[in-house]
């Protein structure tokens, strides 16, 4: 249903695209915009993983350097049944983290050093098994076409603004005129509910990479909580889709101006999830942080939230 749901969504974007295109140079128009888009998505696609990473100043991290971690990445590949991802590391103290690249076989995870510090060893577990749904949907290419296409939407209806909508175009200036304004606003509600649509998915889907949704959502209620959003400003505002939790705000909602669905909400699916595999839901408010170590000091079997102690899945 998502699947079907996404594609619907890419179709009424490309639709839209052709409108704009059409209102402002007729059937030419139409063709020169996807002429436009197919230029733009084709070079978003071989190249947006490595200006991504290269934006928010991510650094590979080497084995040596984590070698737990890269043994957790490791199962969670197998698990996945995708090539394991390179693990890349962003200096900032905002827990959050995203998955990029144009397939699995050339695919990222980054993290923050703040959601390494803060997260439990299972609940960082979630989180990346998230981030490998991600890969494995390639959710990576289909978020870059949208992003693409409601750029093209937006430069075109702004060029018809300035550079067409006389009497002779097929909607008039007046039209030209909505359609500059209004296109890129549609644009960007399609591309969001794309966004949160996709998010929706890896979460069913990265709980049973992990085989325990009750860690991500343990996950998601940390890295939502206010006081581990230190960051409240970002520079790329443009990859802010990408995160696990949308990096510009505090809190989520499901309406139509935003990236992520609403924290809440998709604890609730998790705990959903996690009755279905026939597991126990813990209760989990939204409680503040715990206090930051790192997740690789913790011993086997040492008691989490709820009082279970479980081993490591990994090992």
């Amino acid at each position: 249903m998502n699947t079907f749901k996404t594609l619907l969504l890419l179709a009424a974007m490309t639709a839209l695209l052709m409108v704009v295109g059409y209102s402002i140079g007729g059937p030419q128009g139409t063709v020169l915009a996807l002429v436009f888009a197919a230029v733009t998505n084709l070079l978003a696609w071989w190249k947006s993983d490595q200006m991504v990473l290269k934006m928010h100043k991510a650094r590979p991290l080497g084995p040596r350097e984590a070698p737990e971690l890269m043994q957790m990445v490791e199962h969670l590949s197998r698990n996945a049944e995708i090539p394991v991802p390179a693990i890349y590391l962003i200096d900032k103290d905002q827990p959050n983290a995203f998955a990029t690249g144009r397939s699995p076989e050339n695919s990222a995870v980054a993290m923050t050093t703040g959601i390494v510090q803060l997260l439990s060893r299972e609940e960082l577990a979630g989180v990346i098994a998230h981030e490998m749904a991600h890969i494995k949907n390639r959710d990576t290419l289909i978020m870059t076409v949208s992003a693409t296409v409601a750029g093209a939407i937006s430069m075109i209806a702004q060029f018809g603004l300035f550079f067409g909508g006389g009497r002779d175009r097929p909607m008039g200036a007046l039209g030209t005129i909505l359609m500059a304004v209004l296109a890129p606003m549609a644009a960007m509600v399609i591309q969001m509910t794309i966004s949160r649509t996709r998010e929706y998915a890896a979460d069913r889907l990265g709980a049973q990479i992990c085989q325990n949704p009750m860690w991500l959502a343990s996950a998601l209620i940390k890295i939502s909580n206010p006081n581990t959003m230190l960051v409240t400003a970002e520079r790329f505002p443009t990859t802010a889709h990408l995160f696990i939790h949308n990096p510009l705000t505090v809190r989520g909602t499901d309406s139509l101006f935003s990236t992520h669905p609403d924290i809440r909400n998709r604890v609730a699916e998790l705990q959903e999830l996690a009755r279905e595999m026939g597991q126990k839901v813990m209760t989990l408010p939204m409680i503040q942080p715990m206090q930051r170590r790192s997740p690789w000091g913790r011993r086997r079997g040492e008691s989490h939230a709820d009082g279970a102690r479980r081993p490591s899945p990994w090992r």
